[in-house]
């Protein structure tokens, strides 16, 4: 098992490629992290290109935050291509609680892989296990208590045989063998778009190197602890600013320093 800071390491020296199937809101901020790990990034989304590309990538990440029929079609072939060449896959089953063609089209995805993870803030992975359950938006449910979405998270996990990784306040990560509380961030990461795709885009990145759960520990470590870094008094602009510039030039003693992980034994949730 590598620790964080080795999984990092890694992946600065093997430079793997990351294809990102995202959405447009935020294609430059998902491939700045992936950039910012020492990965490199592809945004390909032409159907008649995304076999090819996926074939070559290290990790794939299918983000649903703004579906397509195009986007939608590119998403499939990638996720054949993933599954042939057994290419770890993440998927960010985005707003999947506030539309029915999202949460019909994640299954869809997850019939022709399973992804190694699955990653969506507290409503989404609610709405995962629980299809009738809906939500206003893209945002999470306040109403849903961590203890409620990590016993949802187990028992997806141990349904699905993967790893998930719901996004909130607290990051809830399990594999249903082990759960984990990432309690890094700052509230302000939920002012800017678009960071809850970076850390998909820097789980991804992980994933090509260490395709378990630590992989998803590792993303939620950076980006918490980067947002902690960058927090700014003079607004959101600044902030965006100061999290793109700690991603890259975050190290092994900001890690060590700020890192605040909990791991709870699942009999007792």
């Amino acid at each position: 098992m590598l620790t964080i800071n080795e999984i990092r390491e890694s992946v600065k020296e093997r430079c793997p490629l990351i294809h990102c199937i995202t959405n447009p809101i935020s294609i430059t901020q998902c491939a700045n992290a992936v950039l910012a790990t020492g990965s490199r990034p592809i945004m390909a989304e032409h159907p008649k290109e995304v076999g090819e590309i996926t074939a070559t990538a290290d990790a794939l990440m299918i983000n649903l935050g703004n579906l397509t029929d195009v986007r939608m079609e590119a998403m499939r072939i990638s996720a054949k291509t993933a599954k042939s060449r057994s290419i770890p896959v993440i998927l960010d089953a985005v707003g999947i609680a506030c539309s029915g063609l999202r949460q019909t089209f994640s299954h869809e995805l997850t019939d022709i892989v399973m992804p190694t993870v699955i990653k969506g803030n507290y409503s989404e992975i609610n709405a995962l296990y629980h299809p009738s359950y809906r939500s206003s938006g893209v945002d999470t449910d306040i109403s849903l208590s961590r203890e409620k979405i990590s016993m949802t998270a187990v028992r997806l996990a141990q349904t699905c045989h993967t790893i998930i990784l719901a996004s909130g306040k607290v990051d809830i990560i399990t594999d249903g063998k082990r759960l984990v509380y990432m309690k890094n961030g700052v509230k302000q990461l939920s002012a800017v778009t678009g960071t809850g795709c970076m850390l998909g885009a820097l789980c991804a990145a992980y994933l090509s190197v260490q395709p378990d759960i630590h992989a998803a520990i590792t993303a939620c470590a950076i980006l918490g602890i980067c947002g902690q870094l960058s927090k700014s008094k003079k607004g959101n602009g600044t902030f965006l600013v100061n999290l793109l510039d700690a991603l890259s030039t975050v190290n092994d003693r900001d890690i060590e320093t700020f890192l605040d992980m909990e791991e709870i034994r699942i009999e007792d949730i």
